[in-house]
């Protein structure tokens, strides 16, 4: 019903605009045409001065009119109507008009002229009386000075809608341009979505849920003089569900909530954002209690003073200070609570974040493998699948990915299954789109010689062999050479685990494996090529993390220079000290490509032996790996076994841990 009678508002106020622009478009065109028609009808014939002494002379002048002093109107006599054949008479409406409108006309040179010939006239015996008056043309003159008006004023109507977001929108007419542009969910637009529809982020659903119930039952914390919280703001990478999260809030709570981008407030206009939020948080006490959630505040949150720039900067400032009052001026006993979002929680102002405004930070982070397993299985819901499915076997094969990515995993799987005639998405669809979403589209028509295919086939079949025999490098999953993507002509598929530290050993070990491709085309080609360039810039990003980042290097020492050395002009460290930073990150990735040569040097056969199966082949997993060359020297069990077994003992020792005292003290990691 509510939506019916929406759009029958929104029905209403289009005819209304109809009617009224039809009006004005008549109005226009009603003046036009009068002043066009009166044009034709009174419009005489133009004579010379000798005709008009002709038919002076023949006595069938009614009257002469001169006007303005620079047109003489000639009317003749009705019965002389008929004697000229130039004058149209042929109709009754011309007829009737005849009898008050002239006939000829006559532009004057000189009034002068004009009565010395008159009196020559007269002087013969003709009688003319001139009879001068002054006339203007209403018509003409208000559409001379109307039409450029009005089309100045559509002109500037036409540009302040496309400055304000178009006319469709809030804010979309000139003089709401300061109003604000939020969107209102209320008992009439109801979001649909639910903590239900958001898997993998129970601690942050309960801190919102907290939220949620104290809009429903205030009493219940307001008794005992507790105060919830004005702010809450979710940080998190993106992808990872704060904006789903926002809109889980607005379908639980009973309450209206305001959903806003903080690129809305920002306008080229002087005091615009302020206007907005102002007017913002004016509907939101009008409504309380409600919700204001403010999706990206980055836009306006910049710290202040942060790269200055003369003008638009200003008026972001503004706009943050006139947020800042607003926070500050309502309080929590009226129901209006203030959710944001961002990921990018390191370039906000201070003040914005301090206790009293943005009290509670909930940070979000890309789930594990518990969290991708519930996540899947939201997903799934929607999809078709076979029956023996397993969403633990799609969370473990997805390390790294956040929620976004899960849900562009599936949507392409069912794609992938619907191209093939498929009644169900299987396992293999799930492949495709893994591959797909990690590599790109496979480029099937992309003709490769067959020498920069052997080049390729022995790049990643270094990659694979250093990853096999080096210790602390991630499990081999897949290597082919089947191009894909822009600029992909192979990859290495690897299963990463979820881990939080990684030590030294791990990192060199990586960046040995990294460079077993340009190792590769070294030991068999004697050259190297352009193939290894996005090896090289993982590896010295990778080094100088290691270097200046971690301090994970013994010359340089236990010292960060992270978020300090982003500044091009002021370096936080000397130059003697960048120097020794770029000379032992030099001597870093020269170890370790000297490494990565004489691993492969050790087991040049089986270079060949992957590399000549990969040109046969194309793709090799695992089990192709554990067949040519053995398993790997390094008798560890399953990563994903163990993996499972720790996240079984940890939800063990969380469930005997829940009535247990927590500890005063604690290290961050």
């Amino acid at each position: 019903m509510s939506d019916k009678k929406q759009n029958k508002d929104n029905n209403a106020n289009k005819k209304s605009n109809l009617s009224s622009y039809w009006f004005y478009a008549i109005l226009i065109v009603f003046l036009v045409g009068v002043n066009m028609i009166m044009g034709f009808v009174s419009k005489p014939k133009e004579i010379t001065m000798l005709a008009f002494e002709e038919i002076a002379r023949n006595n069938d002048i009614k009257k002469v009119e001169v006007v303005n002093k620079d047109v003489v109107y000639i009317y003749l006599k009705p019965e002389s109507l008929s004697n000229y054949s130039d004058i149209n008479i042929d109709n009754k409406f011309s007829n009737s008009l005849s009898q008050n409108t002239p006939q000829y006309k006559m532009q004057l040179g000189s009034v002068d002229y004009f009565l010395e010939r008159v009196r020559d006239l007269q002087k013969e015996g003709i009688v003319i009386d001139p009879k001068y008056t002054t006339k203007v043309n209403w018509v003409g003159t208000l559409l001379s000075w109307m039409l450029p008006l009005l089309l100045f004023v559509g002109i500037w109507l036409f540009i302040m809608r496309r400055v304000s977001g178009g006319a469709g929108g809030p804010g979309a007419q000139i003089f709401n341009i300061g109003k604000s542009r939020a969107t209102l969910f209320d008992s009439n637009a109801k979001v649909q979505i639910t903590f239900e529809d958001v898997a993998g982020l129970d601690e942050a659903k309960e801190e919102v849920m907290e939220i949620v119930d104290f809009l429903k039952n205030p009493k219940k914390y307001t008794a005992l003089g507790g105060k919830i919280p004005k702010g809450v703001i979710l940080i998190g990478p993106p992808g990872t569900g704060k904006t789903l999260l926002a809109k889980a809030v607005a379908g639980e709570a009973d309450v209206p909530f305001f959903s806003i981008s903080g690129s809305d407030f920002v306008e080229m206009f002087v005091g615009v954002g302020a206007s907005r939020v102002r007017d913002l948080f004016k509907q939101a006490r009008e409504k309380a209690p409600c919700i204001v959630f403010i999706d990206e505040i980055d836009a306006i949150g910049r710290a202040r003073g942060r790269g200055a720039i003369q003008g638009g900067n200003d008026e972001r400032e503004n706009t943050l200070n006139q947020l800042l009052v607003e926070m500050d001026g309502f309080s929590t006993d009226k129901g209006v609570i203030l959710m944001a979002a961002t990921n990018r929680a390191d370039v906000l102002d201070s003040a914005l974040m301090r206790p009293g405004r943005f009290d509670r930070q909930i940070g979000i982070d890309r789930p594990d493998l518990k969290e991708r397993e519930a996540i899947f299985k939201v997903h799934l819901k929607g999809i078709k699948v076979v029956d023996d499915l397993d969403a633990q076997v799609l969370a473990e094969m997805t390390p790294g990915f956040a929620g976004a990515d899960i849900a562009n995993v599936c949507n392409e799987a069912a794609l992938v299954a619907a191209r093939k005639d498929k009644k169900a998405v299987d396992m293999s669809d799930f492949n495709f789109a893994l591959d797909r979403v990690i590599g790109g589209v496979e480029k099937k028509n992309k003709f490769i010689s067959p020498r920069e295919k052997e080049i390729i086939a022995y790049h990643e079949a270094g990659h694979a062999l250093c990853g096999w025999y080096l210790e602390h490098a991630s499990p081999l999953v897949k290597v082919t050479i089947v191009p894909r993507g822009i600029g992909t002509l192979g990859y290495a598929q690897y299963l990463p685990k979820d881990e939080y530290i990684t030590r030294t050993e791990q990192m060199l070990d990586r960046i040995c494996m990294t460079f077993g491709g340009r190792a590769a085309e070294k030991i068999i080609f004697d050259k190297i090529s352009t193939g290894a360039q996005n090896d090289l810039d993982q590896v010295t990003k990778m080094a100088y993390s290691m270097i200046a980042v971690y301090g994970m290097n013994k010359a340089v020492g236990n010292v960060s220079f992270y978020g300090l050395s982003q500044d091009q002009f002021n370096k936080p460290y000397s130059e003697a000290t960048a120097s020794m930073i770029d000379e032992e990150v030099r001597k870093m990735v020269d170890a370790q490509y000297v490494r990565a040569q004489n691993l492969l040097k050790e087991h040049e056969e089986k270079l060949h032996l992957l590399a000549q199966e990969l040109l046969e082949k194309e793709v090799l997993v695992k089990t192709d790996l554990v067949e040519l060359i053995g398993p790997r020297p390094w008798p560890t069990e399953d990563p994903l076994k163990v993996l499972k077994e720790e996240v079984k003992k940890h939800e063990e020792k969380t469930e005997n841990n829940t009535s247990e005292e927590p500890e005063t003290t604690s290290t961050a990691i």
